[in-house]
């Protein structure tokens, strides 16, 4: 038996067992615990509503150590979110006593051994009888037992474990110098604190930082008045029920949220591996994923060393900011930027020469060296930043309302990234000699604009006369110069591994017919194994194929700067002999084709092979976001459109034909948009759905949430935790969908974005020609 289908069972059967106990074991009525009326192993207090369980408990069903610890109550999945005596459990041979004193401690000894403290709560100083109370919230408080008096002497949500409920805070009061934070378990049957802790760091701008032991793993950025820097997705959460409050005075500094619809049940966790986890419940299915961080190589992380920055949209994924260069070129070549980069020319502060460079759509740097003055603004800002020749930066502390208060960073600066959409504006301190350079920058760029707009009558008959020209030599030459194409592939183009012919053919066995997984119109998929373990795919390319070099080049261009967490990872190619090969990574559970039409977001191999033989790279654009057909910008919203066109693919049977101007068949998309809006949505529904136990308010949700995975401006789509959410809660409301891309057709090639090439098939495909 694997390790996973192990634990699979382990979790069901601790399943199984805790609502046996539940059923076998006996409960207090009430929610209280009293000095006179302890509680034992196998006895529960219960939140007034049922929603929250206080009690002992085991981890899992293969230790016999026992925790005093709270859990969702009504739930299947058993799910602790507080834990009393993390370091010193109740050991299998005793049994525990949670015992409340007249002074308002808690304290947890043995039956066997009273005298023994295992754990016990801050002492307190009440002289009035005291009760301990679990909370529909789930905090377990202990208080005055006069219902009147609300001052809460102890509680839970001030000492949390690894979970942050609603209301909870996470940070420092600063007037008892209290540090609240989370500390991931050891393990999932050992609850001791781990090696991960999320906390707020409030040295310069505040910030929550996950650390494993002392060194930092991940930052939230500061709080910009709307949410987190690095998190800007939050913005996004807020409009789905979430709200996030964000308080830094002088008394207390630190974060929280809760949720509008009480039906949603959410949790906020830090694993044993340091990610930091929001989990939405599912009902039937449980818990469910909804947020994660950090997301990508450069959310919330310092991946490109000091002053540089982080694009994961790049074909490079670091440069160095304006005005820097790389410090050690040779790691830099290497695609390892951690040692970042360093100053082409030195800062001129004392004779007031230096100036600034506008970054926009940035992730902030790291705010711990920072100073923050939220009473100034940007021009002041500039001002102070300059008068200190230690500033390196500045920025707006604040973006609501166009922006106010200040940030200046005194270090160089670490963690910066960039975004497609979100982020802020960054103003980076340079020498003069450097926005000298960039003058000197657009005064040439000026001059290229007067050279373009030369008599049209010129330029045609000298591009006329060179394209004729470049294909009769292309023609003679490209037998010659197959090797010499390889070779600069190998040393300029190709920003990925080359990987070894012998490797790959050891790897598939010699390219072995029981490793074959498919055939395309150019060329074989074979398994492969590599020598550490890792599955591959290889795809070779066949020797009959009309696909030529620069077709391969093409391809190996395209996915390379198509890296993104949703795709299937390019590992390397093989250039070596007569062999031109792409190494991916494995999938096993095969992709979306096998189970859906022959659907592909971006394929590679055209059409119907098995009429279609086509030489050039194109794109299925059914299933392609506009912004990425027009323009190549491609994002996890692309992402979410290419899912929408799924949504509505399941639900109505049919399948979306792209955009072509000659197609008597109407986008789907547009479609159903059109039928939505008639009122007449129920014609696109599959007929085979009154076969399944959906209600219509389902089918019609799924509907409508398609259609905003669709929408044609990428802001106004949501994001794939959004969609969950939307999916999820069946009585939020859905905003009305607007008009999805690509909806007025023939309109995109009317307007040249788009090159028709021919194939031996009577039909045309597109091919995506850059801007």
């Amino acid at each position: 038996m694997n390790t996973s289908s192990k634990m699979f069972r382990q979790r069901v059967l601790l399943s199984i067992l805790f609502l046996i106990s539940r059923l076998l074991c006996p409960s207090f009525s009430v929610d209280t615990l009293s000095p006179t009326q302890p509680l034992t192993d196998g006895q529960t207090l219960v939140s007034t509503s049922g929603t929250f369980a206080l009690g002992f408990f085991s981890p899992a069903y293969t230790s016999k150590n026992r925790y005093v610890g709270i859990w969702y109550n009504n739930l299947t999945v058993h799910t602790i979110v507080w834990v009393a005596n993390r370091r010193h459990p109740v050991s299998e041979a005793s049994t525990g006593v949670l015992t409340l004193t007249s002074k308002g401690t808690l304290v947890l000894t043995t039956m066997q051994n009273s005298t023994t403290i295992l754990w016990s709560s801050a002492p307190t100083s009440m002289n009035n009888p005291p009760v301990a109370q679990l909370l529909d919230n789930g905090n377990f408080v202990v208080r005055h037992s006069d219902e009147a008096a609300k001052h809460v002497a102890w509680q839970s949500f001030d000492h949390p474990t690894d979970t942050l409920l609603p209301g909870m805070k996470l940070g420092w009061d600063l007037t008892t110098g209290l540090n609240r934070n989370l500390t991931s378990w050891k393990s999932p049957d050992d609850p001791s604190p781990g090696d991960y802790c999320i906390a707020m760091d409030i040295r310069g701008d505040p910030q929550l930082v996950v650390s494993f032991g002392s060194v930092r793993k991940w930052r939230s950025g500061p709080w910009t008045g709307l949410g987190f820097n690095s998190i800007p997705e939050m913005v996004t959460y807020s409009r789905n029920g979430f709200s996030f409050d964000f308080v830094n005075n002088n008394k207390e500094i630190y974060y929280s949220y809760e949720i509008s619809n009480r039906s949603i049940i959410t949790r906020l966790v830090v694993n044993q591996t340091g990610k930091t986890e929001r989990y939405v419940w599912m009902g039937q299915h449980g818990w469910s994923l909804f947020w994660f961080t950090p997301r990508s190589q450069c959310s919330g992380l310092d991946s490109c060393g000091p002053n540089g920055v982080c694009d994961p949209f790049g074909s490079r994924m670091c440069s160095c900011l304006q005005g820097f260069e790389p410090r050690s070129p040779r790691d830099w070549d290497m695609l390892d930027g951690s040692e970042g980069c360093v100053r082409k020319q030195p800062l001129d502060c004392r004779n007031g020469k230096d100036g600034f460079v506008k970054m926009v759509r940035t992730q902030l740097p790291d705010t711990w060296n920072s100073f923050v003055d939220p009473g100034i603004g940007l021009e002041e800002c500039q001002s102070r930043c300059l008068m200190n020749c230690s500033c390196t930066a500045y920025a707006n502390s604040d973006v609501r309302g166009g922006g106010s208060g200040c940030i200046l960073w005194f270090a160089e600066l670490q963690g910066l990234a960039v975004y497609l959409t979100a982020g802020q504006d960054l103003y980076v301190r340079v020498s003069q000699l450097e926005l000298g350079s960039s003058a000197s920058k657009s005064s040439k760029s000026g001059t290229i604009v007067v050279i373009i707009v030369i008599p049209a009558t010129i330029l045609l008959a000298c591009a006329t006369c060179t394209m004729w020209m470049w294909r009769k030599r292309k023609r003679n030459k490209d037998e010659a110069n197959h090797h010499k194409h390889e070779s600069e592939m190998k040393d300029k183009e190709l920003e990925l591994p080359l990987f070894d012919l012998n490797v790959i053919l050891e790897a598939t066995k010699n390219l072995a017919p029981e490793n074959k997984l498919g055939q395309g119109g150019f060329g074989v998929v074979y398994k492969g194994e590599m020598g550490d373990g890792l599955e591959i795919a290889v795809k070779r390319l066949s020797k009959t194929s009309k696909q030529g070099i620069d077709e391969f080049k093409n391809e190996v261009m395209l996915i390379t700067k198509l890296q993104h967490r949703n795709l299937v990872r390019l590992l390397g190619c093989c250039i070596q002999e007569e062999e031109r090969m792409l190494i991916y990574e494995y999938m096993p559970n095969k992709s979306l084709d096998a189970f859906l039409f022959d659907f592909g977001m971006a394929r590679i191999f055209g059409g119907d092979h098995s009429t279609t033989q086509t030489r050039k790279v194109v794109g299925t654009l059914g299933y392609m976001a506009p912004e990425y057909a027009m323009d190549g910008v491609f994002s996890v919203k692309s992402d979410v459109f290419s899912y929408g066109v799924l949504v509505l693919e399941i639900i109505s049977g049919q399948k979306n034909r792209g955009v072509y101007h000659f197609d008597p068949e109407p986008y789907l998309p547009t479609k159903v948009w059109k039928l939505w809006n008639e009122g007449k949505i129920s014609c696109v529904i599959d007929p085979s759905m009154s076969c399944y136990s959906y209600s219509m308010n389902q089918v019609m949700r799924c509907i409508q949430v398609g259609l905003l995975c669709v929408q044609a401006n990428p802001r106004d789509r949501p994001t794939m935790s959004s969609v969950v959410f939307m999916l999820a809660t069946e009585n939020a409301p859905l905003p009305p969908p607007k008009q999805p891309g690509f909806a007025a057709e023939g309109d995109y090639y009317e307007r040249g974005h788009y090159e028709t090439t021919s194939s031996n098939a009577q039909n045309t495909i597109t091919e995506l020609v850059g801007r």
